[in-house]
């Protein structure tokens, strides 16, 4: 197993989820806990930042949640300008403030509605865990878009569950369905991309990919798929 594929190491992840930690002892430590499992369990963002490693675009965060990707670009020493919207209102409150607190230059968030509007960006493309809770037509537009505001040298970088009936699959699914029930995530998943569909709208936008799975210990059918401009 690759670096790339491994969670974050313990240390790294720890130091990156005091950040969020509350102001007070008493306060709420959901987000810490929940940081600090993401990022000692989920090969997620070794993934991503090591697809990012060597450019240097701004990145775009598409449905950022509390912009845990900002913090692992810093912690990995990464200076790219960071831009996270999401539709989650409360979730970029506490990004934002977090992010602030944590001394992270260049971060920016915004609550922005992707079915709404777009938001104003030249550069990388983040789009992680976000494509299942859109539509067919919505994935292949918003990829579209996506291509129109790649600039020279960067990267679009998705990390998505594929859909198919493997049990790798059918557990994706069970589990997303319980992050909605349980409030984490407010929308319902619609549809998981297949791979050869996945492949064609890229080629359709105009984009070339690469596809590696992204499974590391989770029973997940998580893969990583970086893209660029062909």
């Amino acid at each position: 197993m690759s670096d790339a594929t491994r969670p974050m190491p313990r240390e790294q992840a720890l130091s990156i989820a005091r950040a969020f930690l509350p102001k007070r002892p008493w306060g709420n430590r959901y987000d810490y806990y929940y940081t600090q499992t993401k990022l000692r369990t989920d090969p997620l963002y070794p993934g991503v930042l090591a697809a990012l490693r060597g450019t240097t675009a701004p990145v775009l965060d598409l449905g950022c949640g509390l912009g845990l990707l900002a913090h692992a670009l810093h912690a990995d020493g990464q200076t790219l300008a960071y831009y996270g919207v999401d539709i989650d209102a409360d979730k970029i409150r506490r990004g934002q403030q977090i992010a602030a607190r944590s001394g992270i230059a260049g971060a920016r968030f915004e609550v922005v509605d992707l079915g709404a509007r777009w938001p104003t960006h030249q550069g990388s493309v983040a789009i992680l865990d976000v494509l299942q809770y859109l539509s067919h037509e919505v994935q292949a537009g918003m990829l579209q878009h996506v291509a129109g505001i790649l600039t020279p040298g960067a990267r679009l970088v998705i990390r998505s569950g594929l859909g198919d009936d493997s049990r790798r699959g059918r557990t994706t699914k069970v589990t997303d369905l319980l992050a909605h029930l349980a409030g984490w995530m407010q929308e319902v998943p619609k549809t998981y991309p297949t791979r050869e569909g996945l492949e064609t709208m890229l080629a359709d936008a105009g984009l070339r990919a690469e596809f590696s799975p992204l499974y590391g210990n989770t029973p997940f059918n998580n893969w990583l798929i970086v893209a660029e401009r062909g």
